[in-house]
């Protein structure tokens, strides 16, 4: 028996390292050109890609930065400044990585409400949208433990704000404390699992990545008009045409990184955060980073007197802190069920008007709960927050569901081809 393998490619390394290891084959059938793509993807599907390749340049930098760090509450905010001052090109990796973490958040919440316009959660892709508010979750526990190493004002208390929300679990919630903090109070032994914690948690996102991916794989994307490729004329091989289309995105993409990089380092950041930590001063206004802004806004909008709370049944079972720490979960998790909550045939909001006007007022509420979360918790900005807090659950819960299955939607184009040509004459 031969044991030459066929020549399936020019290069003969290539050839040798494929007959025993099919790593090429695999990566053309999955990235090249025998992986077909619907023809009729825009530039929105392009921020995938720019979340995988931020996620890289995050691990990247952060294992770089793991070598100068600290963990010790009477070092980590020396050994910050050290990063910056002493270790070559240390200022530029902790500025990559530290804006890499709000370009990620940008990347995916937009691949995100994509999602949510064009249907993207529809049969059969359920588990894909799923494991991607799983990876959402991941990305969040990873940010909110990295926002504590370099051990500022913010860092502390935000810690010790976040942190003691569990503490209105009932029975097990200061339990529950005493076991992150590591004992009495947010210090050493926190700051140590934090950032063991904040290094582990990574690896795991690219697991959830590699499966996210593989889910992609099965049903292949969707895409604007939401109907599958029936046909070879309805798709384009994912190589060349998409991995240059990628490639310009990435272009653009790392341009307004690297504004932020070198020209407005700060931008996303809090002054206070410069003031090493001090557990007998309390910044005047603790916030989250920005992209926790809207949930922390649904968090604080339970108070006694907010009328979901106060003249429901929910006020004789829990406080409204436990309510709050309850909303602001579910404000994501909630998103795990949006297969099940819109049951409208039709996929794209390009052929239900009614479901995208929701869709961008929508998007204009949780802007504003964003703007609401940045701001004190008093006067008129706590009502707005409370109203804007009603609509994101009002949305989600009925407004969603009910217009999924009483509009009449659009008739769909018979096929991607069909769609792309009436365009193209039109």
């Amino acid at each position: 028996m031969s044991t030459n393998p066929s020549k399936k490619f020019k290069n003969p390394m290539v050839n040798w390292i494929e007959y025993r290891l099919p790593i090429f084959s695999f990566l053309d059938n999955s990235l090249g050109s025998n992986y077909p793509t619907p023809k009729n993807l825009n530039y929105f599907w392009n921020f995938g890609s720019l979340a995988g390749i931020t996620l890289g340049i995050m691990l990247v930098s952060g294992i770089v930065l793991a070598m100068h760090y600290t963990a010790h509450v009477d070092y980590a905010f020396d050994s910050v400044e050290r990063i910056m001052r002493d270790v070559n090109y240390g200022w530029l990796i902790r500025y990559i990585h530290m804006n890499g973490g709000s370009m990620f958040f940008i990347v995916v919440y937009i691949h995100i409400f994509r999602g949510l316009y064009y249907g993207s959660y529809h049969a059969p892709r359920e588990l894909l949208w799923m494991l991607g508010v799983f990876i959402l979750l991941a990305m969040m526990a990873t940010a909110f433990m990295g926002y504590v190493l370099p051990w500022g004002q913010m860092s502390f208390w935000g810690a010790t704000v976040i942190t003691n929300l569990f503490s209105a679990i009932p029975l097990v919630g200061d339990a529950i404390v005493t076991w992150l903090w590591g004992g009495f109070s947010v210090d050493n032994a926190t700051l140590n699992r934090f950032f063991s914690l904040h290094y582990l948690m990574p690896f795991v996102i690219v697991g959830l990545v590699v499966l996210h991916i593989w889910a992609l794989h099965v049903h292949s994307s969707n895409n604007p008009i939401g109907i599958d490729a029936k046909t070879e004329q309805d798709t384009l091989p994912f190589h060349p045409y998409y991995t240059v289309k990628d490639l310009y995105g990435l272009g653009v993409f790392l341009i307004c990184y690297a504004f932020f990089v070198f020209y407005a380092p700060n931008f996303f950041g809090e002054p206070d955060n410069y003031i090493e930590a001090n557990p007998l001063v309390t910044p005047a206004h603790i916030v989250p980073e920005w992209y926790f802004l809207p949930f922390y806004a649904i968090l604080r909008a339970f108070t006694a007197d907010f009328f979901l709370f106060a003249y429901t049944p929910i006020s004789w079972i829990m406080s409204a802190k436990l309510a709050g720490v309850i909303a602001m979960f579910a404000s994501i998790l909630l998103l795990l069920l949006m297969p099940w909550l819109d049951g409208s045939n039709v996929k794209s909001s390009k052929f239900r008007p009614l479901y995208a006007m929701f869709f961008w007022i929508f998007l204009l509420n949780c802007v504003v709960l964003g703007i609401v979360g940045g701001k004190p918790a008093e006067g008129t900005w706590l009502y707005i927050g409370q109203f804007t807090t009603t609509y994101y659950f009002a949305h989600l819960l009925v407004i969603v569901p009910l217009v999924s299955r009483l509009e009449q939607p659009k008739t769909p184009p018979e096929s991607i081809s069909a769609a792309v040509t009436s365009t193209a004459q039109g």
